[in-house]
Parts: C-alpha cells; structure tokens; sequence
C-alpha cells in the first residue's frame, strides 16, 4: 500500500518519508519472516511438516507457513472438516432464482486467500491439479467455480500428506 502511495507522491519530502517507510516495514517483514524460519527450525515437527508441505509443486514457504500458524489441526481431521475449517465447504443457499448455486464462506479468510493464491500457482506448475481444473473447464465450469474447486482438492491433497506423514508423489491426487 505505501509503494503504491509513493508512485503518486508529487512533492520530494513525501516521496523521501514514503521511501523511509517502505525500508522500515520491509526490515520489520525480514525480521519476522527470520524469526518464525527460527521458531520452525526449532521445532522437529515443525520442521518435517513444513518440508512435507513445500512437497507439493504449488506450495512455498508462505502458504506452508501459514498453514502450519494458523491451521493446527492439519493432518488431524477428516477432509470434510479441514474444507469447513478453512471456509472452502460449498455453503447451500437458495434465496429466489439462485436454487442450486454454491458458494463459500466462513471459516479462515487469511488461510483461504493464501490457499488461493498456492491454488493459481498450483494450476500453472502442478500437472496433476492443471488436468484437474481443466477438466472442470471442459465440462462447463466457470473458471471462478474450477479454481475453488482445485482449492479445496489442494487442501484435502495437503491434509492427507501431513496426516500420513508422507510427501507429495504424482499419483497422490
């Protein structure tokens, strides 16, 4: 936010604080990136987890550590649960003329955008989840619909690796 108010500062003081700024949140967003690199390396488990997760072509370290902070219950419950917890279940609500039409809500917004961002990337560099959304494209989805649907398969795909304690294999989906 404060590099897109920089590209439109006019006067030179604005445009120097707005630099001054920028390089503070940026050394702040290092230092926290480092200390939670630590806090994994720390922790065995942590550690093997993160690993199993970044398994999956699609997945960084920001969505492997997000799901390790803020879904602690990976690998521990059933896929229904974990597509629930997170807010990517199909929600029946059938108000007037939208009889049959789905959508998500609830659950863990900062884990299901960054989940959506790994689900576009998933779509460009994992084979097995490109056929997947293509498939859903070919039959008629709406692309919106085909990448939640690639989403929630991704999540699923992440749950029973950390579950079985087992990295990603092509044949896994």
């Amino acid at each position: 936010m404060e590099t897109n108010r920089r590209r439109r500062a006019t006067d030179k003081r604005l445009a120097k604080r707005l630099d001054r700024h920028v390089a503070f949140l940026e050394k702040e967003l290092d230092e926290i990136d480092r200390g939670i690199g630590e806090a994994i390396k720390c922790s065995p488990a942590w550690c093997k987890t993160e690993a199993l997760l970044k398994s999956v072509p699609g997945i960084g370290y920001v969505t492997a550590r997000t799901l390790l902070a803020e879904v602690p219950e990976l690998g521990t419950v059933d896929r229904h649960q974990i597509a629930a917890l997170v807010g990517v279940a199909p929600v029946n609500r059938d108000p007037g003329l939208m009889r049959g039409h789905r959508a998500i809500a609830g659950g863990r917004t900062s884990v299901r955008n960054v989940l959506y961002m790994a689900a576009l990337t998933a779509i460009r560099c994992n084979p097995v989840l490109r056929t997947f959304y293509n498939q859903l494209i070919t039959r008629g989805r709406p692309k919106k619909v085909a990448l939640v649907a690639v989403l929630r398969k991704l999540l699923t795909v992440l749950n029973a690796i950390v579950r079985d304690l087992t990295p990603w294999r092509q044949q896994s989906t």
